[in-house]
């Protein structure tokens, strides 16, 4: 791969519309770097990145610093993504055909990454064993033109049974010292905000639909998905905002209807 000196002028128009949510220009600099690298990069690890980034004379950082200006510069993902779906928004505001938001889910597999963020060790119902991977959920609009993404999300594994069972086994019938009262507590409240914090992937979607649907940018747009995230929570949502949707139903599924003669 060819050195990176700067930041391509593409890349660099589109991010000029995020500008307002990072604090810093460092960060915004180092954050327009960092997503040239996501592009271009075929390693996409923040090392690998930094190591093919050719910097100005005088400007260049270590990989420590450039991991704080894109990890821990207070920048809010959720901002981002809001600002994200304003400006996608305006391509889909009619003239380019029925838009429709798609809402699915996949598995984003890391072999070599134990440690990344939701990744968990699962069956893998593709691969046919068990595999290190992300559950992430998806949305996306498209019309006969365009398709852009308006969120994604990756499902925190849940550990609450191994989680429980450590509390069964290490459980005593009294404390004497404040300092173990502490400490259990501080396990038993950690138990109790992982348990609250996980979310099905069915729940993901409902909540992806929610949001999207509360901020108005798409007010024609229909939904669309398999039956890996329909549920009647979901309907009941895209209905209540008066919009069709249209999904894939197994097979052995069934279906009630009422009878009217």
């Amino acid at each position: 791969m060819l050195p990176m000196v700067g930041v391509p002028p593409t890349i660099a128009n589109g991010m000029k519309n995020y500008r307002e949510v990072f604090c810093r220009d460092a960060g915004y600099e180092h954050v327009s770097r960092y997503v040239s690298g996501l592009v271009l990069s075929e390693n996409k690890t923040l090392q690998a990145i930094h190591a093919q980034q050719v910097w100005p004379e005088g400007k260049e950082v270590t990989r420590r610093a450039m991991h704080a200006a894109v990890f821990e510069a207070g920048w809010s993902s959720e901002e981002l993504m809001v600002k994200h779906r304003t400006e996608v928004s305006v391509d889909h505001q009619g003239g380019r055909g029925r838009e429709v938001i798609a809402v699915d889910w996949t598995q984003a597999h890391h072999e070599r990454g134990p440690h990344i963020h939701g990744v968990k060790e699962a069956f893998d119902y593709v691969e046919r064993r068990n595999s290190l991977f992300q559950t992430v959920v998806t949305g996306t609009i498209s019309n006969r033109e365009l398709i852009d993404g308006l969120a994604v999300e990756v499902q925190v594994p849940n550990f609450s049974e191994e989680e429980l069972e450590y509390l069964r086994m290490t459980k005593q019938e009294s404390y004497t010292e404040m300092e173990a009262v502490q400490k259990r507590l501080v396990e038993l409240l950690s138990y109790q905000r992982n348990r609250l914090a996980y979310l099905k992937r069915t729940e993901m979607a409902v909540e992806i639909v929610r949001q999207i649907e509360s901020e108005g940018q798409f007010p024609k747009a229909d939904y669309a998905f398999d039956n890996g995230v329909l549920t009647l929570d979901l309907t009941k949502l895209i209905e209540s905002k008066n919009k069709h949707w249209v999904s894939e139903i197994e097979c052995s599924r069934h279906i009630n209807w009422v009878r009217l003669f």
